[in-house]
């Protein structure tokens, strides 16, 4: 069920209509085929968001809450609103993977985090997740962090990611990175017969909150650690405590690296696209991005060059796991536990690819639609 209401009001009335490829990735089923899509405006704090819930089959829809600014977009409401519809398919699939029982969401609160962030936008945009009662369960994502969800939370009762202090289980970055590494190990596991990164050089672009844990988890496996990241402090904060990692300039130099083994995307999505892909040195690509493929047919090329992708989805599966235990009475050792799955997941996802001699990305694509289509719990899921 669509809110066209909704989009034709407030899209209104911020200055313009979505494009028309933003309107086609929200009702044809083949881009995705989304149930329902709030465009979200309060004057009075500044809030213009987009919520996208993409499915919820399994359960309520889960996902975090991603605040950018789409610089440089000629309509940045679009660009959110399309990033959104994204974002939530991407966490129906990853929600399914990962045993739970919720659908994908996704929200993106329009606007740069460092100078329009405010108490009062926070408790505005917790109202509208709360105006539609228990379909969306919002989280941390880029841009907003654990002190943010407390002030949501204020509002909306389905809120996670919150303090310890207010009932939440903290920093979902943690359970992230680690299970990104565990989706790193059954890549390595596939591709070189041993579930260890030790003597491997692993490049990381993006050591933010994940990343930043994700590096502590390789230099504990013997791996060799490169990273880059567009701020100068983030790459000077990971050097200060481990002097052993070097840095490149930027993404497209790591890319290029001659060496090597593992390229692992941490920022934003697209990272693999027709300009990065031909010049990819690395041998298996897994990192904690979200959408790191541009574009369909980008999983094609990377199995054509012989990359192997262990799908972004699958493995940065972690917080999603953390999110939807706390919403149950936190149990990090539960949790944790959950999140070490991903290992055994990847493994299934990249030797069903084998059997069925398609890309990865594919494999784990039908995976995860048959789940949700099917629109039954797992065993052993939560949520």
């Amino acid at each position: 069920m669509t809110d066209v209401r909704s989009a034709a009001v407030n899209v209104d009335g911020v200055h313009g209509t979505p494009t028309d490829a933003v309107l086609s990735g929200l009702f044809r089923s083949e881009l995705g085929g989304h149930e329902q899509v709030v465009f979200c405006q309060d004057p009075a704090s500044g809030l213009k968001a987009v919520i996208a819930l993409h499915s919820t089959a399994l359960g309520p829809a889960l996902g975090g809450t991603r605040f950018h600014a789409y610089e440089g977009e000629d309509f940045p409401e679009a660009a959110a609103a399309q990033d959104a519809l994204d974002l939530a398919r991407g966490m129906s699939y990853k929600n399914a993977l990962a045993g739970l029982d919720h659908g994908g969401g996704k929200a993106v609160i329009i606007g740069d985090p460092e100078k329009t962030k405010s108490e009062e936008l926070l408790l505005a945009y917790g109202r509208f997740v709360a105006s539609l009662g228990g379909r969306y369960v919002t989280a941390c994502d880029v841009g907003t962090y654990v002190r943010d969800m407390d002030v949501v939370a204020r509002e909306c009762r389905w809120t996670t990611g919150r303090s310890p202090e207010h009932g939440g289980a903290g920093d979902s970055s943690v359970l992230t990175a680690f299970g990104v590494f565990q989706g790193m190990r059954a890549a390595a596991r596939h591709r070189w017969g041993a579930a260890t990164l030790r003597g491997r050089t692993v490049g990381v672009a993006g050591v933010g909150k994940v990343g930043h844990h994700l590096v502590e988890h390789l230099l504990a496996d013997g791996a060799e650690v490169v990273v880059t990241d567009v701020r100068e402090e983030a790459v000077e904060r990971v050097r200060a405590a481990h002097p052993q990692v070097t840095a490149v300039a930027d993404a497209d130099a790591l890319v290029r690296l001659p060496g090597l083994d593992v390229y692992a995307p941490c920022a934003l999505g697209g990272a693999l696209n027709d300009a990065t892909v031909p010049e990819l040195t690395a041998a298996v690509v897994c990192g904690a991005a979200n959408n790191q493929l541009a574009h369909p047919g980008v999983e094609k090329d990377l199995a054509d060059r012989g990359v192997l992708y262990a799908p972004d989805y699958v493995v940065n599966a972690g917080g999603v796991i953390q999110v939807a235990d706390e919403l149950h009475g936190f149990d990090f050792a539960r949790a944790k536990a959950k999140a070490e799955r991903i290992f055994d997941t990847t493994l299934e996802i990249l030797r069903r690819a084998d059997t069925e001699g398609v890309p990865a990305a594919v494999a784990a694509d039908r995976v995860a639609e048959q789940r949700i289509s099917a629109g039954t719990r797992l065993p052993g899921a939560v949520g």
